[in-house]
């Protein structure tokens, strides 16, 4: 796990390296074990090391080719290395056994054809120094994050945005306002649009190639066409456990490469119970499993997680938190979130990571079955509402009226949710931070961008036929919902810590076999993740395995109206921020007042404008966030 820069210009790199460096010391925390810089007359890379595997400076970055023709910087692991070692070349005289070589010897050898077989989480660049061709790749699922700028007459890209404004020298927040209001309607920034305007990201099973001829985006490797396979209805339950089991019990086997000490990660749900089982399974023998307490015992799975613990026989290291605690974390999670993020779990997240790294160098985590296998609530509820989607307009408009005349929250959402015209939209309204609230962001950007919506219709276009309601939802998850948010909140989490995190649900091989599984072996009967719990009763007792699930959460709710009440008021009602941000002061602290007096539960909008506005005091006092058509409004 590092931290990857660098940039091309076929007129000439400027020779001065110090923007570079200032923007690669940004990354040392991704790697403090090693730094490194490479150049020639076009191109510079930089490269800092978190040691994994093979500890001694055979393993160093940037990293030549034998024949002196590539350069690689590569941020995670190739599980599989060794195996293609044996494939490459059985008699290639390897200088090391780093990861590192084995990929570069692959690109060598298949050009970009190697990553169809890799199996990992990366994200790396190749320079060619005969082509003057900079090779940018980004792993299936994108655990790993990769930005790119390709303007102003030099191609850059980083780790993070942040390092890579300062590579580039620039000064001024340049927002994409499209990023902006989909930020406030998901909490998120989906790929490939960036919150900074000249940077795009990467998508998850892309690679880019940037030369002459200017920059070209390839999708090498997508699960969306994969239709759900019938066949395996006929077969007997048991046998589906089985391949279930093995396909989990290998992808953990694959992700315990390490020449550094290992852990896990410990909720009290299912996944990282299985994850850690599956540990167990492939022969560590007493792996040490992390988990975040709350005083607050709504929140609080240590409980569930010590009794886990307990049946797999692992070692269990656990650390309470409170509001204060949280309060501790916040100059961290603006420092090294370099976009606005909304997910508060965020903040547990990096205590657990916190927690991990006084212990170990990587732990392995379960995210990822939700979206495969049918973990979130709202994937019954797509469901049972997919066939209002069909209603006729006038049938609908009644529904949502009788709806809103309930006085309950639920209710007006729900008259919300029978409005929607199709699948998509409802999937959108039931994902989105906003809701039916009125957008936050200036008219300006309202007549000139596209919501999130547009975004979900354009990636479901290519889905397998004859979806259901719940298998399109999932599949949505997986494609937006898992990258940008969840893999992206524990990469930069675990990496504020220098701690590598490792997925298993992620792996390629488990994700095509759960597309191709059918949806009511993910949900029945009222049971979510049906087939992944089978598995789990092979290592838990049936009451552990089938407790309520809680998610990885705080309760935010409960500390914006008690202990960071005070502090989000100075935030909301801090005119010199409020004039920097194109957002309708008006509405924003409508919001705040509706939420305050208990007449709506807001709290993720709100957490997500308040978070958009830490990030704003990130910048020079008075400096506006410059974007197109901006005006400001109320």
């Amino acid at each position: 796990m590092c931290g990857i820069l660098g940039m091309f210009c076929l007129g000439g790199i400027d020779p001065d390296q110090a923007d570079f460096k200032r923007a690669l010391s940004l990354l040392e925390r991704r790697g403090p074990d090693d730094s490194g810089i490479w150049q020639d007359e076009h191109a510079r890379l930089g490269h800092q090391r978190l040691a994994i595997v093979d500890l001694s400076p055979s393993g160093h970055q940037p990293m030549v080719s034998g024949n002196r023709r590539f350069v690689i910087v590569f941020n995670g692991e190739i599980y599989n290395h060794q195996e293609l070692r044996a494939r490459l070349n059985p008699h290639h005289g390897w200088r090391g056994t780093s990861d590192t070589e084995t990929l570069l010897e692959a690109f060598r050898t298949w050009g970009a054809e190697c990553l169809q077989h890799l199996n990992g989480m990366f994200a790396f660049a190749i320079w060619d120094k005969v082509e003057r061709t900079m090779f940018l790749a980004r792993d299936r699922m994108g655990v790993k994050p990769l930005y790119y700028s390709p303007e102003g007459g030099t191609f850059a890209f980083a780790s993070r945005p942040g390092a890579l404004a300062v590579a580039l020298g620039n000064t001024t927040l340049d927002v994409n306002p499209e990023a902006l209001r989909i930020y406030l309607e998901l909490g998120y920034v989906p790929a490939p649009l960036s919150f900074h305007g000249s940077m795009r990201k990467v998508p998850p099973g892309h690679y880019v190639i940037a030369n002459s001829r200017g920059v070209r985006v390839v999708r090498y490797w997508d699960f969306r066409s994969i239709a759900p396979d019938t066949a395996m209805s006929d077969r007997p339950e048991e046998d589906l456990v089985e391949e279930l089991d093995a396909l989990i019990r290998s992808a953990v086997k694959l992700r315990l490469m390490s020449d550094v000490p290992l852990g896990a990660f410990l909720s009290g749900g299912v996944d990282s119970a299985v994850v850690v089982a599956a540990m167990k399974a492939a022969g560590v023998e007493r792996p040490k499993a992390f988990t975040i307490a709350f005083k607050e015992k709504k929140y609080d799975e240590v409980e569930a997680a010590a009794a886990i613990a307990r049946d797999l026989g692992v070692e269990h290291v656990h650390e309470t938190l409170d509001s204060d605690s949280l309060l501790d974390l916040l100059p961290t999670y603006i420092d090294q979130y370099d976009e606005p993020f909304s997910d508060s779990s965020a903040f547990p997240t990096m205590a657990v990571a916190r927690l991990a790294h006084q212990h170990v160098t990587v732990a392995l985590t379960g995210d990822g079955a939700d979206e495969l296998f049918g973990g979130y609530h709202y994937y019954p509820l797509i469901s049972k509402l997919d066939a209002v989607t069909h209603w006729r307009a006038s049938t609908k408009r009644l529904a949502g009226h009788l709806c809103s005349a309930i006085p309950l929250h639920r209710a007006k959402l729900l008259a919300g949710a029978v409005k929607c015209a199709d699948t998509v939209e409802l999937f959108h309204y039931l994902r989105s931070v906003s809701k039916d609230y009125p957008e936050l962001v200036s008219e300006d950007i309202l007549r000139t961008t596209s919501s999130s919506r547009s975004w979900f219709d354009q990636y479901a276009a290519d889905f397998a036929m004859d979806l259901s309601g719940s298998e399109t939802a999932m599949r949505l998850d997986a494609g937006f919902t898992l990258p940008d948010l969840f893999l992206q909140k524990v990469d930069i989490a675990t990496m504020a810590y220098s701690l590598e995190a490792r997925c298993p649900m992620t792996d390629y091989r488990l994700v095509e076999w759960a597309m191709r599984l059918p949806a009511h072996f993910k949900y029945r009967d009222g049971e979510s993740k049906y087939l992944l719990k089978k598995v789990a009763c092979r290592y838990l007792p049936k009451d552990r395995v089938y407790r309520p699930k809680m998610g990885f959460g705080v309760p935010i709710a409960q500390w914006l109206r008690g202990p960071l009440r005070d502090w989000a008021e100075a935030l909301l009602y801090d005119e010199t921020l409020m004039l920097r941000v194109p957002l309708s002061r008006e509405r924003v602290r409508d919001l705040w007042q509706q939420y305050i007096s208990g007449r709506r539960k807001a709290h993720p909008l709100l957490w997500s404008v308040l978070m958009l506005l830490c990030f704003v005091q990130k910048y020079q006092a008075n400096q506006s966030l410059r974007v197109p058509s901006y005006r400001e409004v109320a």
